[in-house]
């Protein structure tokens, strides 16, 4: 019974070996059949994808592009298409912000180009103008498109040297900040059109509605700025109407300094804002 008992086991070791050593030829015949296959076979077409929600580049651009650097490129064999250069090449124009270019086993060459995204335009003091993007990084403007961003101008002594570059100066950090804060409310983006550094470096917003100077000084507690200027519009607007006061001052910790036009009097009108009002309420 013993010696059955291992001679069937012995039989089944040695099947299991069999199976395992026709799928391991198997495996390596498949691999070598589509090594070869894939070195052989050639590129069967180009497709471009220009994903983002700005038109800086086309599919045109970048096909035009490659087909300047590497040649024609449908039919010559998968193999001899240097992709990760591809990509290395596509991430140097200054309008991309990431480029993936893979091929499928049907031989199809897909290029996908995600395109940077302007949040302003900075006019510096020499006139030269850039944009800076999503990510803080200054880029070229285009002859061809223009991004619906608030334009930025005045007393900007930020150098461009016409690549991607990084922001050097507080300032341009701080007009990159508050361009992204009025960007992302619907009320401020519009109401908001334009920029402008004054000698002083402190930034002004120009406003759609009325002509007052608003001053907003640099980009620290936008939220708190904002509010006050929210108070203008809504508490003091509707009792002098708009066009009484030329300036409107938010730069001051916990009050909104309103300078009266000279067509209207008295002078200077100082109100609290809505948190220093209550701060004071609560001490009484």
């Amino acid at each position: 019974m013993f010696r059955q008992l291992s001679y069937r086991f012995n039989w089944r070791n040695l099947l299991y070996a069999v199976i395992g050593l026709l799928v391991l030829a198997a495996s390596v015949l498949l691999m070598s059949f589509i090594g070869t296959k894939s070195s052989e076979q050639g590129c069967a077409g180009v497709r471009v994808i220009v994903l983002g929600n700005e038109s800086f580049i086309e599919q045109k651009d970048i096909t035009s592009l490659l087909v300047e650097k590497y040649g024609q490129l449908e039919g010559r064999t998968l193999e001899s298409i240097p992709i990760h250069e591809m990509e290395s090449d596509l991430r140097q124009i200054p309008f991309v912000f990431s480029a993936i270019v893979t091929i499928d086993m049907d031989g199809l060459l897909t290029v996908r180009v995600k395109q940077r995204e302007a949040v302003v335009r900075v006019i510096n003091e020499k006139g030269v103008d850039f944009y800076i993007d999503m990510q803080g990084h200054k880029m070229p403007v285009s002859l061809k498109y223009v991004p619906h961003v608030p334009v930025v101008n005045g007393h900007i002594n930020e150098p461009y040297n016409g690549s991607l570059d990084s922001i050097e100066s507080q300032l341009v950090k701080d007009i990159f900040k508050t361009a992204q804060f009025i960007s992302d409310d619907s009320v401020w983006n519009s109401q908001v059109v334009q920029l402008y550094v004054n000698k002083e470096q402190d930034i002004e917003l120009v406003p759609r509605v009325g002509n007052q100077q608003i001053i907003l000084g640099n980009a620290d507690s936008l939220n708190r700025k904002f509010e006050k200027l929210k108070m203008f519009y809504t508490k003091i607007v509707p009792k002098t109407g708009i066009g009484a006061y030329k300036s409107v001052n938010l730069k001051f910790a916990g009050q909104i300094v309103c300078e009266r036009s000279e067509k209207f009097k008295p002078g200077d009108f100082i109100i609290q804002d809505s948190i220093q009002q209550n701060r004071s309420n609560n001490t009484q």
